[in-house]
């Protein structure tokens, strides 16, 4: 009876499971080599998509290098499409990443389908700790809209303005540490020094709260900012933002630091508001960006507070973050660019005199009636910053429209038009900013000159040389949307105009005062008589590439070891 019963239920058994097969395979198929067929891209696998090949390319150098350079030797292997495929499922969503401008900007921009350009992508849980459920990076249209009006008078410049004791002030610290180093004759992480640096000033200018990041023992720190440095360390060589259950006790960790900051600006946040609405603020705290924010508020509501807080934590990171990475290449390239040296320590002598290698002379000029237009009156300076954000970005943008949304994103280019729905679309400013053709054979070359270009002249205070005549005549216009650190369009950096702010002054600051010399990954390349070696682009030879790891955003490797000393004062 058993052999009569069993061997068809054997059969219905097996014959279920093949069809179940047959209906994963087909669909297997249909997402890993039929969905985004019509994207450029390198040869997939079935099971794993472009997972095993980005790490057979990982191989090919560093391993801790940043992804953006594995991106990009699979984007030259490809032919350097515009826009191409890497397929990381399971991991993460297929990725679509544009690697052409002119893609880039019709992403950015508004559109008949999407008002404030192609929407964000879902939140990352990886990141959620970190700047919150309700930052303004995880709101869209509307609602996103409302939050960014609200903390824009915060970030205009005419207010910034305005703060320039404070920002100045906290960059006398910084002054004072650089010079015990350079006394000490010892080798430091130049990264330790900017992140305390544009730490207090996020802190001061947006919460008037003095963070004591600049301390130079750790265990002197506040413990806000140690708190806060904890939580961006668990995120340290996190390549693809793992799902949380690839680490389930980082993830845990995370959320336990993120509540412990949440907690503490939320007694920040209440202060504040109950100094402002008791009818006699002091002068500084009334002028913050939280202070702005709070100004049309008459209750602060639960839903109120979760949301400044969020936002306040969003400032914190991204406010200290990309300035201080910005100061650390601007320093790096700086020290190995002669040419680039001498004329930001002129324009600094001609804006602040003889005595700018002192830092109070430099102090009291910006402070004096006038200073904030000495500030824009830095052309080599801001073109230093520009040449650096091309080479050395931060982070790209990354941005999503879902399968089945009612609007279809479509990009055009050269070569087809791309349905770009269902994957995360990467706008991979790695990539962007080093176009042979938009930048020629200089793109990978540190010239600050290109961005002083008028009438096919480069304006560096002298006679062009040989060198930079040769680059002006393959200088050409850059099309505004090939220079995009802060991202183009209406979901452009709030605090785009502070960071610039900070990074002038800096420099202005460091220029005539210093003299580094990098230690390690990128250190120069001396001749047998101790003297560096000029190569063909007008920079120092080094005995070895320094190149960025990621670490939720893009960092040297190695902190950037320096050494620094008091350099000869001008004549």
């Amino acid at each position: 009876m058993y052999s009569l019963i069993g061997l068809p239920l054997q059969a219905l058994v097996a014959a279920s499971l093949f069809t179940i097969l047959i209906f994963l395979y087909t669909k297997l198929v249909e997402k890993r080599h039929k969905q985004f067929a019509h994207l450029p891209q390198l040869p997939t696998s079935l099971l794993w998509g472009h997972l095993q090949l980005f790490e057979k390319y990982t191989k090919h150098g560093a391993r801790d290098r940043h992804p953006d350079a594995i991106i990009t030797e699979m984007h030259k292997d490809l032919g350097s499409p515009p826009v191409f495929l890497i397929d990381l499922r399971p991991i993460s969503y297929p990725m679509a990443v544009v690697a052409d401008h002119a893609v880039a900007e019709q992403i950015s921009r508004p559109s008949k389908d999407f008002q404030y350009s192609v929407p964000k992508s879902p939140p990352n849980p990886s990141v959620g700790a970190l700047i919150g459920p309700l930052s303004m990076l995880n709101h869209q249209n509307e609602s996103w809209k409302v939050i960014r009006r609200r903390f824009n008078p915060g970030f205009s410049p005419n207010h910034l303005m305005t703060l320039l004791p404070c920002i100045i002030d906290k960059s006398m610290i910084f002054m004072k540490r650089l010079d015990q180093h350079a006394e000490a004759d010892d080798t430091f992480r130049l990264t330790d020094l900017t992140t305390g640096l544009t730490f207090d000033i996020i802190g001061a200018v947006a919460m008037d709260v003095d963070l004591e990041a600049q301390e130079p023992d750790s265990s002197r720190q506040g413990e806000f900012i140690r708190i806060f440095n904890e939580l961006i360390q668990t995120h340290a060589n996190d390549n693809f933002h793992l799902p949380w259950w690839f680490k389930p006790f980082v993830y845990m960790t995370r959320r336990r630091l993120g509540n412990f900051i949440t907690e503490r600006l939320q007694d920040i946040v209440c202060a504040k508001f109950a100094e402002l609405k008791s009818g006699s603020p002091n002068s500084q705290s009334s002028r913050t960006i939280l202070a702005l924010s709070l100004q049309d508020i008459d209750h602060l509501s639960p839903a109120v507070l979760d949301e400044t807080c969020d936002q306040l934590k969003t400032f914190l990171f991204a406010g200290h973050d990309t300035t201080s990475i910005l100061i650390d290449w601007a320093v790096y390239e700086l020290s190995r660019t002669p040419r680039a040296l001498k004329a930001v320590q002129a324009e600094v002598m001609a804006l602040l005199g003889p005595d700018s290698h002192d830092p109070a002379v430099v102090r009291a000029k910006l402070l004096s009636p006038g200073g904030e237009h000495i500030i824009h009156q830095m052309t080599y300076i801001s073109a230093v910053i520009r040449e650096c954000l091309r080479l050395h970005p931060p982070a790209g943008t990354v941005r999503m429209t879902m399968p089945k949304s009612e609007s279809t994103c479509i990009v055009t280019t050269s070569r087809d038009d791309y349905c770009l729905n269902g994957a995360w679309i990467y706008l991979n400013h790695s990539l962007i900013h080093r176009d042979r053709a938009v930048f020629g054979d200089t793109a990978d070359d540190f010239w600050p000159e290109r961005w002083l270009a008028q009438g096919g002249q480069i304006h560096t205070g002298g006679s062009p040389t040989s060198e930079e005549s040769v680059f002006t005549a393959a200088l050409g216009a850059f099309p505004q949307s090939a220079w995009r650190p802060f991202e183009r369009g209406p979901r452009n950096c709030i605090g785009q105009e502070l960071a610039n702010i900070e990074a002038r002054i800096a420099i202005a600051m460091l220029a005539n005062r210093y003299s580094f010399i990098k230690v390690g990954l990128g250190e120069l390349d001396l001749d047998p008589r101790g003297r560096p070696e000029v190569g063909d682009n007008g920079q120092y030879k080094v005995k070895s590439e320094l190149y960025p790891t990621i670490q939720i955003t893009s960092k040297p490797v190695d902190g950037m070891l320096m050494k620094v000393a008091l350099a000869q004062p001008t004549a």
